[in-house]
């Protein structure tokens, strides 16, 4: 994307935003609350319109962008709220995200068909390989409401993983973990990207810097800093974004907080 510019009313979300998400490369976007990314998620994601700026996509300019476009595109994407559906079970769910794989027709499927059967059965396989990769093929049969939060998270991220993105949007999904679990979600992410690239939204410094190959600061909806995380942890201006003029000589523990 490139000079991304979004309004609300009289304020100014997003004011010239450019970047780009490097193959099987993670890109991690931080800044302090406020900063706009949440909105350059959801301008990502199709859910918002910029009204300047273009999206691009495997050299293809993407027009008015709508969510239900991902799929077809390659793009996967988790959400914080999880969209997990309650009353299907943890492996449905997941087969809804493989639906991009679905070689039987609408009519084949309706009619219950042989080869639809066929069809569902690989889509179960996949599903259940990346519940299995991802550590939670027991739950498979569990409803998600009956399940602690860590792993609704990883059901989410199967989700999104099962349709083999060529890139995937992940937002805050380290939100409501624990640190050994934070650690876990780590290493599934830096897994992935020898299949995939990833662009990370997280508030969680200690994550963000472990797990990305470069990172894009933004702050009052403006790029204030990219680069190397050894690079950005010690930019000034990244520094001053988050604690002020006064700058604290620990400041790799700093946790960023969760934007609104």
């Amino acid at each position: 994307m490139s000079g991304i510019g979004v309004g609300f009313g009289g304020i100014v979300a997003l004011d010239g935003v450019g970047l780009e998400v490097a193959r099987h490369q993670v890109l991690g976007v931080i800044g302090p609350n406020g900063a706009g990314k949440t909105t350059l998620f959801n301008v990502a994601c199709g859910f918002v319109q910029p009204d300047t700026g273009t999206l691009t996509w495997q050299g293809r300019e993407l027009d008015r962008l709508r969510p239900h476009q991902l799929a077809g595109l390659g793009i996967g994407r988790t959400l914080q709220g999880l969209g997990l559906f309650d009353q299907m079970s943890v492996l449905d769910n997941v087969m809804v995200g493989a639906d991009r794989h679905a070689r039987a027709s609408f009519l084949s499927s309706l009619l219950a068909l042989p080869r639809s059967a066929k069809d569902e059965a690989a889509l179960e396989d996949r599903a259940r390989t990346v519940l299995s990769e991802l550590g939670i093929e027991a739950y498979a049969g569990h409803l998600p409401s009956s399940l602690p939060y860590p792993v609704r998270k990883r059901v989410a991220l199967a989700r999104a993983r099962v349709s083999e993105p060529e890139l995937l949007l992940l937002d805050e999904p380290a939100s409501g973990l624990s640190n050994d679990e934070m650690a876990e979600l780590g290493e599934l992410i830096r897994g992935l990207t020898d299949r995939m690239s990833v662009m990370l939204v997280e508030h969680h410094m200690d994550l963000v810097m472990s797990v990305c190959d470069r990172i894009v600061v933004l702050d009052f909806g403006k790029v204030i800093a990219r680069g190397r995380p050894e690079e950005i942890r010690d930019d000034p201006a990244v520094l001053a974004a988050y604690l002020g003029d006064e700058v604290p000589h620990t400041h790799q523990d700093v946790a960023i907080g969760e934007e609104r």
